[in-house]
């Protein structure tokens, strides 16, 4: 599975059930493990378990493989090894405590917006009533 389908399907996880700050950076030039390190935050224990089991659930159904799951058990912090990629879901206090964005900061991946084909406007069609102005006046009106 090409890395960047599988990327925007973990965003796409992630944000099915409202992980929140997700970021995703390209750490392929820092370690031979892994290309990706997505990490997003949710707000309780059950959210970011939610979060881990969700990621896992449509990347399976699409084919790619989970390798493993860590730290389900506490919910605080749950780490979804997918090969490739690795997804860290935390509550926003020990994300900012370990602080991962400068551990893996490098450089952060944009993802593009897949575009939606653009809707013709339509023309806005001028009222029938009289301007205010001079044609008022002269029907004697103010």
């Amino acid at each position: 599975m090409d890395i960047r389908v599988k990327q925007r399907a973990v965003v796409a996880a992630l944000e099915d059930v409202k992980g929140r700050d997700i970021v995703v950076f390209n750490v392929a030039a820092q370690t031979a493990y892994f290309e990706r390190v997505v990490i997003a935050s949710g707000d309780s224990n059950r959210q970011v378990n939610a979060l881990a089991t969700h990621v896992q659930e449509k990347l399976k159904a699409l084919g790619a493989n989970v390798v493993g799951v860590e730290g389900r058990r506490n919910g605080e912090w749950v780490l979804v090894d997918l090969g490739d990629i690795v997804v860290h879901v935390m509550h926003p206090a020990v994300r900012s405590h370990y602080n991962l964005e400068e551990l893996w900061g490098g450089k952060e991946v944009r993802l593009k917006k897949e575009e939606k084909p653009k809707k013709k406007r339509k023309r806005a069609v001028a009222s029938k009533k009289p301007a205010r102005g001079k044609t008022a006046r002269r029907r004697g009106r103010k």
